[in-house]
Order: C-alpha cells, then structure tokens, then sequence
C-alpha cells in the first residue's frame, strides 16, 4: 500500500531517509536545521508539487519521479547515484545535478544547473530548456529530441548520443565525442566538434568560427554553414553543404562539397592533407 506524505515541511537531516512506495505531495524541504539527503536511498518515490533548498535531496534513490516540483540554487548536487528516475515539468536551479545516473526521463522541464549530467549513462530528453557549462561530460547512450540548451564546453567525451530538433547554443561541443548524430537542429558556436570520432550532422545549420577540426570519421549531411572560416583542418570527412562555407583549410581527407567556398588554404600543414574541395556545379 503506497503512503501518502503531504502538505509538510521537513528541514532535518535525512528527514525522508530510505522511504519506500509513498507520495510525497506539496512538501517544502528547507528551514533552519539545513538538513542534507532529505529524500537520500528512496525507492518508488512520486515527488510532485514539492519545493526544495536544501542539498543533495535525491541521492541514490530508484524508481523516483520528480513532477511538477522546483529546486532553487541552494539546492545544491541534486540527484547523484540515481537510477530510473522522471523529471517532468521541473525547473531545477542547483549547481551539479544528475551525476553518474542511470535510466533518466527529462521531459517538459527548465534547467539551468553548472556541470549537469556528469558521467550519466542513459539519458533521455523531450521538450526541455537547459543552460549548463560542461554540460553531460563523458555521457553515454543519449536520446534527446527538441532540447534548447545554452551554454559552453557540453558533450565532451560522450559516446553514443542521439540529438534531434533541437537548437544548441554552445562553444567548444563535443570535443573528443563519439558516435553522435545530430539531425534537423541548429548547432551555434566556436570550435565545434574537435577530436570527434563518427560525428554526423545531418541537416543542420552549423554556425561558427573554426569548426569540424581534428575529427575523425566525420560526416554532414545536406547541412548549411555560417561564418564558418577555417573548417575542417586536419579532419577525415564527407561532407555535403548547401550554400556556402567562408574558408576550408587543410582537410586531411575525404571531400567537401558545397556551392561556394570563399577560401581554399592549403599551407603550414604538418602532416598529408589530400582532403578534396569540391564546388557543386563542378561536380555534375
């Protein structure tokens, strides 16, 4: 039989501590005591309407769900350790939430939390705003489909990532990533992708200086490029690109196509760059 817990403040330590099968409803977990890991080892817990400013409230809990509910900046590393858990209709605030979680549902929420999703496996995302610096580094097996995030240095190091329909707005992104594609989105900001590894963009607007370097196995796919001078240096890549591309520089191999490029620099190489620039209407 499952509890129900409503309509309470709790401030102590580990006030909720291990709770099993209970819904916790329209709770306020803050106060003077100041307590830490209100909710820590739960276990098919249904948070809904609560509020929280208190630190490490979900750590190590299984089979949670987190809805309509809010975490303010005090509410520091959230969520740590977690398996099986929703986030709907959430705004969570707190600096370092969601590391090294397993089986994460994302949907409907607004985020705005430093260094979150650190080392998660599993991740899912629908409809959701995020602003974060080192957004989900060295995450694996991402799904993710209408995300608007901001931020710089995210999805470096993750490996298996799916990304659709969505607009990021981010510096340096997945550096040294492997295995992600990135399909119908917008994909904004400096030094984009250096050191991937299967890198795929398939109709996307890439904007951005110096993007698409040192990547391996690298492919775009009827994508668009703006302000993008320098690209693809040192890359292995395929690449199809409507419109034009403002400067190519020593492409290692592969070729790019595209309808004009505005320079061509073939100097200061250090290693064999056999790359081949192709404009479209010479390649009929």
């Amino acid at each position: 039989m499952q509890t129900v817990i409503a309509n309470k403040t709790f401030d102590e330590e580990r006030s909720l501590y291990a709770i099993q099968d209970a819904e916790v409803v329209r709770c306020t977990f803050a106060g003077p005591a100041d307590g830490e890991s209100v909710l820590k080892e739960c276990r098919n817990v249904h948070v809904k309407d609560c509020t929280f400013s208190l630190r490490y409230p979900l750590w190590h809990a299984k089979g949670y769900e987190l809805t309509g509910s809010s975490m303010d900046e005090l509410t520091r590393a959230p969520i740590w350790y977690a398996e099986h858990g929703i986030i709907d209709h959430s705004r969570i605030n707190g600096i370092k939430c969601l590391r090294e979680c397993d089986d994460t549902q994302i949907l409907h929420s607004e985020i705005h939390s430093p260094e979150f999703g650190w080392r998660c496996r599993g991740v899912k995302i629908a409809d959701t705003e995020l602003e974060s610096e080192y957004l989900f580094f060295e995450s694996r097996d991402m799904d993710i489909s209408d995300l608007r995030m901001k931020g710089k240095y995210s999805f470096q190091y993750t490996q298996n990532v799916s990304i659709r329909s969505s607009n990021l707005d981010t510096k340096d992104a997945f550096w040294h990533s492997e295995n992600v594609t990135v399909t119908d989105s917008v994909v904004k900001g400096e030094y984009l992708g250096w050191f991937s590894n299967g890198l795929t963009l398939i109709n996307c607007d890439i904007i951005g200086t110096q993007p698409l370097c040192y990547c391996k196995n690298l492919k775009l796919i009827n994508c668009r490029m703006e302000g993008t001078d320098l690209s693809f240096e040192y890359s292995d890549v395929e690449a199809d690109v409507q419109g034009h591309i403002l400067s190519v520089k020593n492409p290692r191999s592969g070729r790019i196509i595209a309808d004009s490029v505005g320079e061509i620099i073939r100097e200061d190489a250090v290693m064999d760059c056999t790359g081949e620039v192709i404009l479209r209407d010479s390649a009929r």
